[in-house]
């Protein structure tokens, strides 16, 4: 047996990868193992922006692998590169979907984005795939789940690790919001790994947010967070076709009912739920009509610009939160000082918040 230890996966390592993967329409599956990232790649700044401006999406995945990079000279290129083309940004619907496992969410987005695509819209797609906690390794199968919507030339699928992030977001994502912006796609729609961790993540950085159920799994309402239908302004009951036609209908109806008694997730708008079918393509024009009276109403009140405005403000803060963090750790010192302190919090011989305390003190 081979006993040495494999590398921990990488975001940069990971976007190397698969980027030419995403463009290429290659459809093979297998779990991302580390492949050390070539911190020595050169990228030409007015290349990546103009690529970007011209919708290579070839150059566009390449952004995005370097806005994901933790590489100290990685960060600083994606910071000019970003900020080149954050005023080419904005002109778009970005969409969160989440919903428990097995919903159907690959299967909607491929057949909602080829609608889109139908409707003269060009759709990307942020597929936030779970990470491992023990290998760090990630599927990144959403595209093979999303073929025929791969391969179109008006759209963009970009599968990126959640690497634990709570939520299911990845680290960049609001960054390769931007670029995809940028890049002319109008409709971006953001997968997440599913209910079970705090949403909240997303809904800060979407427009809409969409959640999908699915009928005859057990007793629908309990089986969410209250938490995540406060936050969401559809609720989308799918695989109602065949022989669960009726309990998908039944399923819409109890989530109405119990919808009258929570607080709507915007002012002045009143949630739904509604069935669909991903496979068949049914109801997909209703799903769209919904999302697009949603954006109506909030841009008629102003909470669509205000929600933008939050949202570029909780991005500084995060992007604040992450750099102290880092930078924290940068002093050798303290990483000493914390390899000690946890050791002691494992034994039981000091309290958390003393531990804490005695880190943070100068």
């Amino acid at each position: 047996m081979d006993n040495k230890r494999k590398p921990e996966w990488t975001p940069e390592g990971a976007g190397k990868e698969f980027a030419s993967r995403v463009v290429t329409g290659s459809h093979s599956v297998r779990t991302t193992r580390s492949h050390p990232a070539d911190t020595h790649q050169s990228y030409d700044i007015s290349e990546l922006v103009q690529g970007v401006l011209d919708s290579n999406r070839t150059l566009l995945s390449k952004a995005i692998t370097l806005v994901e990079s933790n590489s100290k000279k990685h960060q600083m290129i994606a910071q000019q590169l970003v900020n080149k083309l954050l005023i080419h940004s904005g002109n778009s619907i970005r969409i969160g979907i989440t919903g428990t496992p097995g919903a159907g969410k690959s299967t909607f987005i491929e057949s909602f984005g080829m609608f889109l695509i139908g409707q003269g819209h060009k759709v990307a797609a942020l597929a936030i795939d779970p990470s491992s906690s023990i290998s760090k390794g990630s599927i990144l199968g959403d595209k093979t789940r999303m073929e025929t919507l791969s391969r179109h030339p008006q759209s963009f699928i970009r599968p990126s690790p959640s690497s634990g992030v709570l939520g299911g977001v990845a680290r960049k994502t609001r960054e390769s919001i931007v670029l995809c912006e940028a890049a002319g796609y109008d409709v971006i729609l953001i997968e997440t790994v599913g209910v079970g961790q705090s949403e909240i993540t997303v809904r800060s950085m979407v427009d809409f947010f969409l959640l999908m159920q699915i009928s005859g799994a057990g007793d629908e309402l309990q089986g969410i967070k209250k938490g995540i239908i406060e936050l969401s302004n559809l609720i989308l009951i799918n695989k109602a076709d065949g022989d669960n036609v009726q309990r998908a209908q039944l399923a819409a109806r109890e989530m109405n009912n119990a919808l009258h008694y929570l607080q709507p997730a915007t002012e002045g708008w009143q949630t739904k739920a509604i069935i669909c079918s991903a496979l068949y393509k049914e109801n997909l024009e209703v799903v769209w009509d919904k999302i697009k009276q949603f954006i109506e109403h909030t841009k008629s009140v102003g909470i669509f610009e205000q929600r933008r405005k939050k949202q570029s403000l909780e991005w500084f803060e995060t992007m604040l939160q992450e750099a102290v963090l880092k930078k924290f750790f940068e002093n050798e010192g303290r990483k000493e000082e914390y390899n000690r302190l946890s050791d002691q919090v494992l034994k039981a011989e000091i309290l958390p918040s003393s531990a804490i305390a005695q880190l943070l003190c100068e």
